[in-house]
């Protein structure tokens, strides 16, 4: 298996798509020309030139609600927000038109287009680039969401994405776009709604997704040094959640610590405790607790940034209290 960042894995999916079907094409501010403000579109429009690599202006309500025709008329567009802090200005066309299309056309429309650029928060780039919002979009039924926390499955769940023939909203781990892993050389899809268990363990899970499967795998290790064997699961799609795999670990270790990234208030770990509490209470051996972000605007002050944020001191903290240790 080659080793790729999580960058390069997202433009090999891009290639081979694009490649496979000439119906998909990707539309979004410096895509082409400046080869993406993050290099995930680089060297594509060289190669599959400016009718499908396209360059907008500033106008993310605009070039959305093109990409949402274009589906509708049978292309398959990938649009490239420059971070979904950005995406707000889409959201009716995101929410209002690509969400509701095939339910409110009875079936006569489909809407098979990929929404993807970077979510979260990086490195001091404060309250209003330091956003996650895939619980916004994993309320809206129509919509899928998909967050990969490795190369590997950034791309085989771009791929099944551009694939799918649902409106896939996809939001990538603004901190992985560097991150390195194996990823394998023949063509795979990565299929949505699976989760994946990245750790194997006995007495907890953890229950995470995106960049947080990174806090909880280095939580998981550090446990393990006090004789603690945590389970890790990677969510990898928000929205349809794998609630069977949640459900058979938990049934397994009797304890679970939800990890992520978002706001507690109506989070993804509220609706993951909802599920447990419905579909393994009585495996229960304590109450679910959750490792959120704090519950205020993104700090632009590094040393408040950090206390702002999930990492794995707060996890295995959460660890020994549902362990009564």
């Amino acid at each position: 298996m080659a080793v790729l960042t999580y960058r390069d894995a997202l433009n090999q999916a891009l290639r081979e798509e694009m490649k496979r079907d000439d119906r998909v094409f990707l539309m979004g501010e410096e895509v082409a020309e400046y080869d993406g403000a993050y290099k995930v579109s680089r060297g594509l429009l060289k190669e599959f030139g400016p009718k499908r690599v396209v360059d907008t202006p500033i106008a993310e309500l605009g070039f959305a609600g093109i990409g949402v025709g274009a589906a509708m008329v049978g292309l398959r567009p990938v649009i490239e927000m420059m971070t979904w802090n950005f995406a707000l200005l889409a959201i009716d066309q995101i929410v209002n038109a690509a969400a509701k299309m095939r339910y409110m056309s009875g079936g006569q429309f489909s809407v098979p287009m990929v929404f993807r650029g970077p979510g979260g928060a990086a490195l001091q780039l404060a309250a209003q680039h330091s956003q996650s919002f895939e619980g916004w979009y994993a309320h809206i039924p129509g919509l899928k969401v998909v967050m990969p926390a490795t190369p590997a499955d950034a791309k085989g769940l771009l791929k099944a994405a551009i694939r799918d023939d649902n409106p896939v909203v996809f939001i990538e781990g603004e901190m992985l776009y560097n991150m390195k892993g194996e990823v394998p050389d023949e063509e795979y899809v990565t299929p949505i709604g699976k989760a994946d268990i990245k750790r194997a363990g006995r007495d907890v899970t953890l229950v995470s997704h995106s960049k947080t499967v990174g806090v909880a795998l280095k939580a998981a290790e550090q446990l393990a040094t006090e004789g603690i064997d945590a389970e890790v699961i990677d969510l990898r799609t928000i929205r349809p959640l794998d609630t069977e795999t949640i459900l058979a670990s938990v049934t397994r270790t009797n304890r679970c610590v939800v990890v992520e990234e978002g706001w507690p208030f109506a989070g993804i770990g509220a609706e993951v405790v909802d599920t447990i509490q419905r579909g393994a209470f009585d495996a229960l051996d304590a109450p679910v607790l959750r490792v959120t972000g704090a519950d205020v605007p993104m700090p632009y002050n590094k040393h408040l940034e950090k206390a702002a944020k999930a990492d794995p001191a707060k996890v295995v903290l959460a660890v020994k209290r549902v362990l009564y240790i």
